[in-house]
Formats: C-alpha cells, sequence, structure tokens
C-alpha cells in the first residue's frame, strides 16, 4: 500500500475523514450495527459481508440509506463469491418470484457430502471441518441453522422484498444424523443436504432451513464440498439456478471488490431499496423420512402406525437394515405428504415409549 494510506483502529479516525465508502467485514450485529448507522448517516455508502446485520437491522439500515442518498451492498453476505444478490435482483427482476431454496452454508455441506461418500462419524468430519477452516471452533451457527437462516432472510429481502423475523425461521440442526441415515436415504435412491427454501403464499411465506433428503441426481444431491447452489423460482421464467464457491476468504473478497465496483457506476448512486414485514406461515403438506433407534421388541411397529394413524399420518414404506445390534436398533418409516403440525403430534406421542434408545428423527423429502 502506498505511503498516503492511513491506518487506524478507531472508528470514529475513519469516520471524520469523510468517506465515500465504507466497508464492514467484521461480522455479528454488535459493533458492526453501529458503525454501519454512523457510516450511512453522514451519507457514505457501505459494503458489507454481514448477513446476521443484515437479518436483524436490514430493513431500517435500507430506509436510512435511502434517506441520506447512499448505498448499502452486501453480495458477500449470502454465497460468498456466488453473485446471487446481483443476479436476483437485476437479472431476474422481470419475473414475479415465487420461492427461493438452497444450499447456502458450505460448512454443512462439506460435512454432510462427505458422511454420505464415507459413511465416516459426524464428530469425525466435523472436527476434520474444523481442522480445513471450513467450521469455526464453535460451530453452533453453522450446524444448527443459524448461519443458513440470516442468509435466507437477506435473500427473501431480496426476492420478495419482505423482512422475515430470523427468530420465526424454523431450524432444524444435522447433529442427530448418522451413517445409518445415509444408508437408509441411499436406498431411496437420496442423499441428505441441509436446505433452505422460502416460498411466498397468500398468506405469507413458509420457511424452513435444515437437513432433507434429496434425490441423488437433483442439483443438490449433486452439490459437493462446501459449495453452494441456490434455485430461484419465478411466474413466468421457471427455475434459475446459482452455483459456485460458498465460503473462504478469496470468494468473499470477490463479492466485496465487485461491490465496490458496482459502486463507481453513477447511476447506482440513486437506487432505493426497502423491505416491508413480511409472516411465516405453517408449510403445505409434503412427505417425510423418520428414523427411530429403539430397544428392539414385539409391537413397537404397531405402536408407531397407530400412532401416526390417529393423526391421520399415512404410512409409505418401511425399512430396516441387517446387522445392527438389537439393543440400539435403527430402522426407517417413510410416510405419505402430511401437515407438519400432525406429524408433530404423532412423534410427540412416539417419544414417550421407554423403547426408545434415542429421540426420533423426521427430515422432509424433496421429491
Amino acid at each position: 500500500m502506498p505511503d498516503s494510506v492511513t491506518w487506524t483502529e478507531s472508528v470514529d479516525d475513519l469516520l471524520a475523514a469523510s468517506p465515500d465508502i465504507v466497508v464492514e467485514v467484521v461480522g455479528g450485529v454488535d459493533p458492526a450495527r453501529d458503525w454501519v448507522t454512523r457510516a450511512l448517516e453522514q451519507g457514505a455508502s457501505v459494503v458489507t459481508a454481514n448477513k446476521m446485520l443484515l437479518a436483524a437491522h436490514g430493513p431500517e439500515l435500507l430506509q436510512l440509506a435511502a434517506r441520506r442518498s447512499a448505498q448499502l451492498r452486501f453480495e458477500a453476505a449470502v454465497g460468498g463469491g456466488v453473485p446471487l444478490i446481483h443476479g436476483v435482483r437485476e437479472g431476474l427482476a422481470g419475473d414475479v418470484l415465487t420461492g427461493v431454496a438452497g444450499i447456502l452454508n458450505g460448512t454443512c455441506n462439506y460435512i454432510l457430502s462427505r458422511m454420505s461418500d464415507t459413511d465416516e462419524a459426524m464428530e469425525l468430519v466435523l472436527g476434520d471441518a474444523q481442522r480445513l477452516g471450513y467450521a469455526e471452533a464453535d460451530p453452533t451457527a453453522d450446524v444448527d441453522g443459524f448461519d443458513a437462516a440470516a442468509k435466507l432472510v437477506v435473500l427473501a429481502g431480496i426476492a420478495f422484498r419482505r423482512h422475515l423475523h430470523l427468530g420465526d425461521v424454523p431450524r432444524r440442526s444435522i447433529r442427530p444424523l448418522t451413517s445409518a441415515d445415509f444408508r437408509y436415504a441411499r436406498r431411496l435412491g437420496c442423499t441428505i443436504r441441509q436446505v433452505s427454501q422460502v416460498h411466498g403464499t397468500d398468506d405469507g411465506f413458509h420457511a424452513f432451513v435444515g437437513p432433507v433428503l434429496v434425490p441423488h441426481h437433483s442439483a443438490f444431491g449433486r452439490n459437493e464440498g462446501a459449495n453452494n447452489v441456490v434455485s430461484i423460482y419465478g411466474r413466468y421464467g421457471g427455475e434459475s439456478s446459482f452455483s459456485g464457491a460458498g465460503a473462504g476468504g478469496p470468494a468473499t473478497a470477490v463479492a466485496v471488490v465487485s461491490d465496490l465496483l458496482a459502486l463507481t457506476q453513477q447511476r447506482l448512486r440513486h437506487a432505493t431499496e426497502s423491505w416491508r414485514p413480511g409472516t411465516i406461515v405453517a408449510p403445505p403438506a409434503r412427505a417425510y423420512y423418520l428414523r427411530f433407534v429403539v430397544h428392539d421388541r414385539p409391537g413397537i411397529l404397531a405402536h408407531i402406525a397407530a400412532a401416526l394413524a390417529r393423526q391421520g399420518v399415512n404410512l409409505d414404506a418401511v425399512l430396516q437394515e441387517p446387522g445392527y445390534p438389537k439393543d440400539r436398533l435403527p430402522f426407517v418409516i417413510t410416510v405419505e405428504p402430511c401437515e407438519e403440525s400432525a406429524l408433530d403430534a404423532a412423534l410427540e406421542a412416539i417419544r414417550a415409549a421407554e423403547w426408545n434408545a434415542e429421540a426420533p428423527l423426521a427430515l422432509p423429502m424433496l421429491l
């Protein structure tokens, strides 16, 4: 860097210089919210990679940017180097978008695609992901879905101009998954991926983040390693897909610098954007994969079938692999499309049975 560049650890010094653009790559809500707000207040445009900040305070920051004739750009907040936000905001502006679904967390995709290939245990693969730099020392945000949910809120804002409350987005962790789940998924012609999805309805939006069964041959099933893949659904244009490196410094840097270059195009200086409040509603009926681990005894299957029948949930298939010990016997039931509330009620009754060695696991099936 030339000698004319001033280095400082004080945000006050930074803002006192009246910058045209402030780049924020600190992460987290605080102190980033204060810094971004102050920069926008004085008319500086902001480039950020901070999905947590946008998920929590995106609407107010966009309104502030509009009032100050500044820009808030955040391509790096979702998808790393994949130009998702630009593609949706500008490339699909002529369509009426109806839904977004994708693999938004590279860490989880690395873990699950490797477990699918090798049948290794979650703990082993997660440890390797941490050593390789894909996962943080505390992987909670990744494996429990917080990171993907924040990105989904940002994507919903871009696609629908609506702000979904982060805490209302249903999340399920990948932690309960075992090698047995991948073996059973293969028997069904599927694999397992952490998928994030939001779809518009007349009443609001149904959203979900968590592990699901996807066909092996699908775009999600073929996605390997730390890559992201996202499908955008439009009323007229149908499905448009984006894929590429979703994590890592170089990919994120590409998105940040691309936003900086976009700000040099003067026509963007006057563009404004706002996100109105959105409501999350119950998802439509869908098929589910149910995995049980039990202390084997007669009558278990009949008990489960009866509990499901009481809630109007119809069985589709029963799968049981040989070779597992009887005191921790895993088996799988798939059910026909049903309401999530009905399935939850049935599983609550099943969970109370003393023959459970583990809590039942329910995964949506995207077939």
